[in-house]
């Protein structure tokens, strides 16, 4: 039989609760034990089992001592005894093949016996008791406590019941690692919180205190008892006999110790020496492998001790680096379908990122670019731009102002820039891109293209509707002679300019090449692809500017249900959709959905954007609208009171949105009775559309003719008023 399991689980204490048991229960028993820790232990232990069998060994007798008892022990004269071979890690100790005698050479094989080995490793275990294996597992809560209790000299104290749970729980309910916690404890006289803390504070305290070496009259002399030290003299097992194993520990090390994927780590032809690498870290059960195969679990407790086994053995800082590049090879691109890929390795690279900080490197620089682009298409832009910023910072250090890298990290973080709302910050940037792209690129290179249909957008999004629709024109011009009609870039460009068609009143004209856009992506791309859906937001907007609501609603309707199965409930995207749905729903008449959908989306953005964010505002200025067609009006002024006011600090006095918004409040003011306000506002955003407006913008004609209605209204109010 063999006990298996981690080292400091338990399994030396189990077998010596067994031991008393069977002394207990069955009194004829002889019980023998053997640490397995060297040949030297073992031998010692035989010698001191052949005196307790009556077997007289004579100094000059050349017989070996341990065949001596293997044969007494072999026959029926010794009776029932028990045997315990304790800590039979090594395999070679254990079976020498053919090289020298190994323990199982040595041992009786009798009726009235039975051999119980303690191993960690699961290999051992099957070598010596095939399938006959008892797995220990972690220890139950409730052990857990008593074995804390039990271990703490201050029995009295009044300890929270929470402190202890929190505590074994860090600690994995590992019996050495709690027994380890109690002596300190005990020593320092200090608390179960106190020690929490120290484990929680920081990696160098978890460290210190799960390295420090303390009494223990449970286990061997000379042994080493620190549950972190325990495991790095199996580690440095491992570096002996696989060295791929060993490398393995030392990449984990690097990266976070849950839901590991496979396909994250380090690359070894063939491919069989790998998964050789994980089986012998399983088989120590210092990995553990989940049932869908793909993940790969580590105890917290064994990787701090593979941080500490890193340092000691010298190698800390070259791992790390090791591990950033690699992971800046594996890392996915941002392509819609790796999605599961980069949501699985964004933690592990987060870390690798943290421990390395200090250093910046050109792997990192690219690992941080593939981040940051991957963050912004599942829209975490905040996280985005801190990527992608890390990633400009070394190019921006190490290479020249033209050079593509340099050039590419800029592009992205641009377009960052803008989705977190710092438009202004993405035009400058843009700007200086595209110029440097204007100089050192021809004109149909695919790089300068993407930098000006950026900064087109960048325009856009800054109120610069007509030097927007300008620069798309063309870059779509460019387009349509060198790109396939079907090709992601010229029908991204064709969306783009649609929009700015739209927002610059030519409605129709962005109704018609939007639907090309749609027809085309519905041939080409799946009916979740984020471009499609994207294209068809965009056209059901055209569509409700142009008069076609109930398309709009349509449409709209089957992006949103798309985009809930895909998307998290704060994506941008979706959070978009569901916008512009609520302005459908509301100028189809239904009113009361739209202003239901709104607050859903206002209460959403309120969590996680900036006040001052444009789709934050956007979506206030929305609701307020729908309160008002909805009869709430004094809740509408509220809002686009407030819309207005954050408005005029963050944007400039002639941009879209700020206009929009003021023309929105003026007629919330008149719907509220306060015509003069109403008045007032109006004439000041007349005045600047008629700056930046044709007398044939729509938007111009909507603030014309409400200033008329107000003029008229407040010529019919009563003088005494």
């Amino acid at each position: 039989m063999a006990l298996v399991g981690l080292g400091g689980i338990g399994k030396t204490q189990i077998a010596l609760r067994f031991v008393h048991a069977v002394k207990q229960n069955y009194p004829a028993y002889s019980i023998f034990w053997v640490p397995a820790l060297s040949m030297e232990t073992c031998k010692q232990a035989y010698e001191d089992i052949a005196r307790a069998i009556g077997i007289r060994h004579l100094q000059d007798n050349k017989e070996d001592i341990r065949k001596l008892v293997q044969e007494r022990l072999s026959t029926k004269a010794v009776g029932k005894w028990l045997l315990i071979i304790d800590n039979a890690d090594d395999v070679e100790m254990l079976d020498r093949a053919g090289r020298a005698e190994g323990i199982l050479d040595f041992l009786p094989q009798s009726d009235d016996g039975l051999t119980v080995f303690t191993t960690r490793h699961s290999e051992v275990a099957q070598l010596v008791a095939g399938s006959d294996i008892i797995e220990v597992k972690k220890m139950e809560r409730k052990e857990a406590v008593a074995l804390l209790e039990k271990a703490l000299v201050q029995k009295r104290t009044p300890y929270n019941n929470a402190f202890i749970i929190e505590l074994l729980t860090e600690l994995d309910f590992l019996p050495l690692a709690i027994t380890q916690a109690a002596a300190y404890i005990n020593t320092n006289k200090s608390s179960v919180s106190e020690y929490l803390q120290l484990l929680k504070n920081t990696q160098q305290d978890a460290i210190a205190i799960l390295s420090r070496e303390f009494g223990d009259g449970t286990r061997y002399r000379d042994s080493v008892n620190a549950v972190a030290k325990t495991w790095m003299i199996t580690f440095n097992q491992i570096l002996k006999h696989n060295d791929i194993a060993a490398d393995l520990l030392a990449f984990i090390s690097c990266i976070e110790w849950k839901a590991i994927p496979l396909s994250i780590l380090p690359t070894v032809y063939p491919k069989s020496r790998m998964a050789d690498a994980v089986g012998t870290l399983c088989a120590y059960s210092f990995l553990e492998e989940r049932a869908e195969r793909e993940m790969l679990d580590m105890h917290r407790l064994v990787h701090l001790a593979t941080k500490i086994w890193m340092v000691d053995n010298g190698r800390d800082t070259e791992i790390k680096v090791k591990a950033v590049k690699h992971l800046s090879e594996v890392f996915p691109f941002d392509d819609y379908i790796n999605r599961k890929i980069w949501r699985e390795y964004l933690p592990h690279t987060a870390r690798v990122d943290k421990n390395i900080s200090g250093k910046l490197i050109a792997e990192r620089s690219k690992l941080c670019l593939k981040v940051g682009r991957c963050l912004y298409v599942d829209g975490r832009m905040k996280e985005a731009v801190l990527w992608l910023q890390k990633s400009y910072k070394w190019r921006e250090q190490n290479l020249a102002e033209d050079d593509p890298d340099r050039l590419a990290s800029q592009h992205e973080l641009a377009r960052a820039y803008q989705a977190n709302g710092q438009v202004q910050k993405a035009v400058e940037l843009l700007e200086h891109v595209v110029a440097i792209g204007t100089k050192v690129l021809v004109e149909d290179h695919p790089s300068r293209l993407a930098s000006q249909h950026e900064l087109a957008r960048a325009y856009q999004a800054n109120g610069q509707v007509q030097k927007a629709v300008e620069l798309l024109e063309h870059v779509v011009a460019i387009g349509t002679k060198v790109l396939a009609e079907d090709h992601p870039s010229r029908l991204a460009s064709q969306h783009v300019l649609a929009g700015a068609y739209q927002a610059n009143g030519q409605v129709q004209k962005a109704v018609e090449l939007l639907e090309h856009v749609v027809a085309i992506g519905t041939k080409v791309l799946a009916e979740d692809h984020p471009s499609r859906l994207a294209s068809q937001h965009e056209l059901a907007r055209a569509y409700r500017a142009n008069g076609q609501v109930q398309k709009a609603v349509e449409l709209l309707e089957h992006v949103v249900a798309i985009r809930t199965k895909v998307l998290a409930e704060d994506h941008p995207d979706q959070l978009a959709s569901q916008q512009v749905l609520a302005g459908a729903y509301q100028a189809n008449g239904q009113v009361q959905k739209a202003v239901e959908l709104l607050e859903h989306v206002v209460a959403i953005r309120t969590k996680v954007l900036a006040e001052d964010h444009p789709s934050r505002l956007a979506s206030q200025h929305e609701l307020a609208r729908a309160y008002q067609a909805n009869g709430q009006v004094q809740k509408a002024v509220e809002l686009l009171e407030h819309v207005v006011a954050i408005g005029t600090k963050v944007l400039a006095e002639d941009h879209p949105s700020r206009l929009a918004s003021q023309h929105e409040l003026a007629r919330a003011y008149q719907a509220n009775g306060q015509v003069q306000k109403a008045v007032e506002l109006l004439e000041h955003v007349i005045a600047l559309k008629r700056t930046i407006m044709n007398e044939q913008h729509p938007s111009r004609q909507v603030s014309e003719q409400l200033l008329a209605t107000l003029y008229k209204d407040l010529s019919e109010v009563p003088e005494t008023e």
